[in-house]
């Protein structure tokens, strides 16, 4: 089998063609033929993303809406982004921390200060942090890395600890991403940043990223690795937001097709403006309100047991209004600068947030919206990862789990982190999700948040 992976930019734009004016009778064929949950070809998501008509993008929107609950249900995991360094060796016209922008201080934290800064979200209660360093390390090089893995596992703060590392760090050598497999990580992440190779080329102006190949065959080598969770992603804005998913449809066919499973998650950044970056400023291919909102949809629709998650990059009303249409992680609390958390110093981040709340504020809006907030690692720790977690998935036996765990959880958030007002809605939210679940599940939460509410932590099935 080719291992090689090959983006055919001209049948992209020949499907995009095709779909270009969708007529009514083909998209609700298409909306009906999701519900089956078995994804979409490339030309069903071109029909889709041509939609204009109101009424049928509101039928889309309800399918969307429709598929996110009867997989995931209400459950939406937290995370908060850990950024150790913002040192590079690459010149991406987009992004605050490339080499030769000299409106940013440069910074590797030592390991007391990672400890610091995972103190500071140990005891506002996230479990799970997503490790971020600049495309270059420390002289120490790539152990750098493995150290501060270790720092962050090590490091707890009464009846806290971070229970899951997921990584976001430049692509690797197999050798070296067979370390990050021994260092006990959970999902390693990657984003092709945009698939069009032109554009690519333009806006990765040096260093080794500039090479589009190596980037796009990270995937390729963590799961030969060992890897069994990666996670990929594009920065919308750079090129035309519909080209970009059929090309992500590419890629994930072609992982499927040689490892026999997927990513475990997409994100779905736009540009922010970025200190230093007129490129951040005016994106080339801006994607408004509406079209994020519908690419999140069809994205749920096509990939529909793939976690997608969302950033503070955007506004809390936009992550309201995707919550439904099928995103299932977001970050909260989040800081995209090393030492953000404990420290005052301005040390320019890599891009603006839009959400800039509190864990807990975030956490009660959630909940009060009638989501379950989770700070569930348990797949990752019991080996439902990769293969193992879609055979779980697509029957939807994982919901036996995962429900339970997410209100466990949650519980131990309540009673070891929350404000009282967040505490009174939180204790509510899970009131009206226990009497939603099937008996047996029931029987299980019921259990577990009890353990909890008794004094165990940690408790997961």
């Amino acid at each position: 089998m080719d291992s090689a992976i090959r983006i055919d930019e001209t049948a992209i734009q020949a499907t995009l063609e095709a779909g270009r004016v969708p007529d009514s009778v083909r998209v609700r064929e298409i909306l009906a033929k999701a519900r089956g949950l078995g994804g979409l070809g490339p030309g069903d998501v071109a029909a889709l993303a041509g939609i204009s008509d109101p009424e049928l993008l509101g039928e889309l929107f309800d399918t969307a809406r429709w598929v996110k609950e009867r997989i995931y249900g209400r459950r939406l995991v937290l995370f908060a982004p850990l950024y150790i360094s913002n040192l590079c060796t690459n010149e991406c016209a987009y992004c605050a921390f490339r080499k030769r922008n000299k409106l940013v201080q440069r910074r590797a934290l030592t390991q007391e200060e990672i400890s610091k800064e995972v103190r500071f979200l140990v005891e506002h209660g996230h479990k799970r942090v997503l490790l971020v360093a600049g495309e270059a390390y420390p002289e120490e090089g790539f152990s750098y890395v493995l150290k501060s893995i270790e720092t962050i596992y090590a490091t707890r703060s009464g009846p806290g600890e971070i229970r899951r590392v997921n990584v976001n760090v430049a692509p690797l050598e197999v050798e070296e991403f067979r370390e990050l497999v021994g260092a006990g990580i959970g999902t390693y992440q990657v984003f092709q940043e945009t698939y069009h190779k032109e554009t690519y080329r333009r806006v990765h102006l040096s260093g080794r990223k500039r090479d589009y190949d190596w980037r796009i065959s990270a995937m390729d080598r963590a799961m030969e690795a060992g890897i069994n969770d990666v996670g990929i992603g594009v920065l919308f804005g750079m090129a035309d937001w519909r080209f970009e998913i059929l090309a992500l449809m590419q890629h994930i066919g072609h992982l499927e097709e040689r490892f026999g499973v997927g990513p475990h998650t997409i994100s779905v950044p736009r540009l922010e403006p970025a200190t230093g970056s007129d490129l951040a400023e005016h994106p080339p291919r801006p994607v408004c309100d509406v079209d994020f909102r519908k690419l999140v949809a069809i994205l749920r629709l096509a990939i529909p047991y793939t976690g997608i998650i969302m950033s503070t990059r955007e506004t809390a009303n936009i992550r309201r209004e995707t919550f439904a249409l099928g995103v299932s992680q977001i970050s909260a609390g989040s800081r995209t600068n090393p030492g953000g958390y404990t420290e005052d110093e301005e040390y320019a981040s890599q891009f603006s947030l839009g959400d800039h709340r509190t864990l807990d504020e975030v956490v009660r809006d959630v909940a009060d919206m009638g989501y379950l907030p989770s700070f569930c690692t348990a797949c990752y720790r019991l080996g439902r990862t990769g293969a193992d977690f879609m055979d779980l998935a697509r029957p939807g036996e994982i919901r036996r789990h995962c429900d339970p765990n997410g209100f466990a959880t949650f519980q131990e958030y309540l009673l070891d982190y929350a404000t009282p007002e967040t505490r009174d809605v939180g204790e509510r939210a899970i009131r009206v999700a226990i009497e939603r679940m099937p008996p047996d599940v029931r029987r299980t939460s019921e259990k577990m948040l009890s353990q909890v509410r008794e004094g165990q932590r940690d408790v997961f099935c």
